[in-house]
């Protein structure tokens, strides 16, 4: 033990240093125009940019070509639900939103920028994202507690012309239910056969058994365990209008009784709710996804020393099979900017967990890695293909030669 906690400690001095040096945080802002003379100076401010503004004014759609809006994705949080550490407010959130900005630009070169409010009542929330959103291309949404994330999405995607995002749903959604579809081929299993059992009931579970249903999954094969237990038909405790969609015909009541005979368990609530004895119980070959970060509910040494053919994952960067949402949202926007899209459709969702499946496959694992160069020519064009279809696109683009032309920026 005492080793253990010399090795945390060290782990956070290194993170630590890591953000502080040599400058603090992850991200600045550069510049995409030359700005060494007068004449530079006369073009980018005044009087050279008193022409946009004027061209902007008669043809609002002419900010997507002389500003920076249809590149740039605002990363909003009020730190309500931040990672495994709850409520902790928007100060403390930004350090993950930064991650956020870093990983947009890093692996899908998107620019984006953190935008932190310190507001917790969903409908004011909303009004304040609506207020700015004129200023970007795109919102991600992070880290705001259920059920209030999912009135703010939805009511940002009826009032805004702009895509709107919230990732810690429809992000693990999509990596999630690619990973199980791959495992279930690896594992022998049918997946609209599958029982799948969800430690957790917030955003993230409930969207990730939303695109389970999808993929044909019935929902007699999905089962949700919250903080008081199963959620089954009947129950009057701690329900809300978005679980009751998934309340079960069960005997079961809690999460280890719920386990028995799974054949996929998806964890997306709190570290160590789960033993060795809980994944024995489980299908022969079962899929095990602990995914809660940024300690899961069981480590994956520990799934494999229980059942040694099971398939197991982790959230974590330090796990081989990492099941992350960093898997989708970066390609995802990078193909919803790149065709000037509206609205993020559940089709476009649909699509990006085909294609991550794909890039799975193609490279012979469970999940890909972050490190991938698949992913950016693969899931941003399926994402592109999917919304030019689905009708929210206003710009166009040869498919083939996006691809070609997304390869070789890798």
């Amino acid at each position: 033990m005492r080793s253990f906690l010399l090795n945390l400690a060290m782990g956070n001095e290194k993170s630590l240093d890591y953000h502080a040096n040599p400058q603090p945080g992850k991200i600045c802002v550069g510049l995409t125009k030359k700005l060494d003379t007068m004449e530079d100076l006369t073009l980018a401010y005044t009087p050279g940019v008193a022409d946009v503004c004027r061209a902007i004014s008669e043809d609002p759609s002419a900010a997507y070509r002389y500003t920076s809006k249809g590149r740039m994705v605002a990363v909003i949080s009020n730190g309500t639900a931040v990672l495994g550490l709850g409520n902790i407010g928007p100060l403390a959130s930004k350090p993950v939103m930064e991650g956020k900005v870093a990983l947009l630009k890093k692996f899908a070169n998107v620019d984006a920028i953190d935008v932190l409010v310190s507001e917790v009542d969903p409908h004011k929330l909303v009004d304040v994202i609506r207020a700015i959103s004129v200023t970007y291309g795109g919102i991600n949404l992070e880290d705001i507690k259920a059920p209030d994330c999912f009135i703010v999405e939805q009511s940002l995607r009826n009032s805004v012309d702009i895509p709107v995002f919230h990732d810690d749903q429809h992000g693990t959604a999509v990596c999630v239910v690619a990973a199980l579809r791959r495992s279930a081929q690896l594992q022998g299993h049918t997946f609209t056969d599958m029982r799948f059992v969800f430690s957790g009931a917030g955003a993230s579970a409930i969207a990730t058994a939303g695109l389970l249903r999808t993929f044909g999954v019935q929902k007699e094969n999905i089962i949700l365990v919250d903080s008081v237990g199963v959620i089954y038909e009947g129950r009057s405790g701690n329900m809300n209008v978005y679980k009751e969609p998934y309340a079960a015909q069960t005997t079961a009541r809690s999460l280890e009784d719920a386990m028995k005979g799974a054949h996929a368990f998806v964890g997306l609530s709190s570290a160590g709710l789960v033993t060795q004895d809980m994944v024995k119980s489980m299908h022969a070959k079962p899929i095990v996804f602990a995914l809660a970060n940024p300690d899961p509910e069981i480590r994956s040494e520990e799934v494999i020393n229980a059942v040694p053919d099971a398939i197991a994952g982790t959230g974590r960067s330090d796990d081989a099979n990492q099941v992350n949402n960093v898997l989708c949202f970066p390609f995802l926007f990078r193909g919803v900017l790149d065709v000037m899209a509206k609205d993020i459709t559940p089709s476009m969702r649909e699509a990006a967990a085909q294609a991550i499946a794909s890039v799975s496959e193609l490279e012979g694992r469970i999940i890909p890695s972050i490190m991938s160069k698949n992913l950016l020519p693969v899931v941003a064009s399926a994402v592109a293909q999917e919304a030019m279809r689905s009708g929210v696109a206003r710009k166009n683009l040869n498919i083939v030669e996006y691809k070609d032309f997304l390869t070789q920026e890798v």
